[in-house]
């Protein structure tokens, strides 16, 4: 198996998910997704919301766009329609950059400063890559136990599960 395969995986799981996930949060108020339900994020928007944080923020070290990422915390959209929008955009844009992904480039080491904690790492991309779509996968467990705590399922999330993997 290639790099490019895994990560075109990655990349069409998270679309795929966001798909999901976004769709059960569509049930929710504005208000209900804002509730602090006390998790690492507070909300499950904000969760979201750091989700596609994260993943620009990756996409800025790796592509220089955006060429500036807001700080850690803020509040990327004024809404849920908003941050949706801004969602379905982003992973068609990963989509597309993960086919154009040289396995040189993948190699090579990437020196960043880490917005976390203002230190200065030097990691090869293919590590990196692989953290952006883990840390997605990380935080969309996040909110898929607060919308179970409220009764609401996203059905399964395992790979094999996703339309392109035919069951019998």
């Amino acid at each position: 198996m290639s790099e490019y395969k895994h990560f075109q995986l990655l990349a069409e799981y998270n679309q795929w998910m966001n798909i999901k996930l976004y769709d059960v949060c569509s049930r929710l108020s504005e208000e209900e997704l804002r509730l602090n339900r006390k998790a690492f994020f507070d909300s499950i928007y904000m969760t979201l919301n750091h989700i596609m944080y994260g993943d620009l923020a990756f996409l800025s070290r790796f592509t220089g766009n955006p060429v500036q990422v807001p700080e850690l915390g803020q509040e990327l959209t004024a809404s849920f329609m908003a941050l949706r929008a801004e969602r379905e955009a982003l992973d068609l844009r990963i989509i597309d950059w993960v086919s154009a992904l040289d396995p040189i480039w993948l190699d090579e080491a990437q020196t960043y400063q880490s917005k976390v904690d203002g230190k200065i790492r030097t990691v090869p991309r293919w590590v990196l890559v692989t953290h952006m779509f883990n840390h997605q996968t990380h935080h969309r467990g996040q909110v898929t136990t607060l919308l179970s705590q409220m009764e609401l399922d996203i059905g399964s999330t395992d790979i094999p599960f996703m339309p392109q993997f035919v069951a019998t």
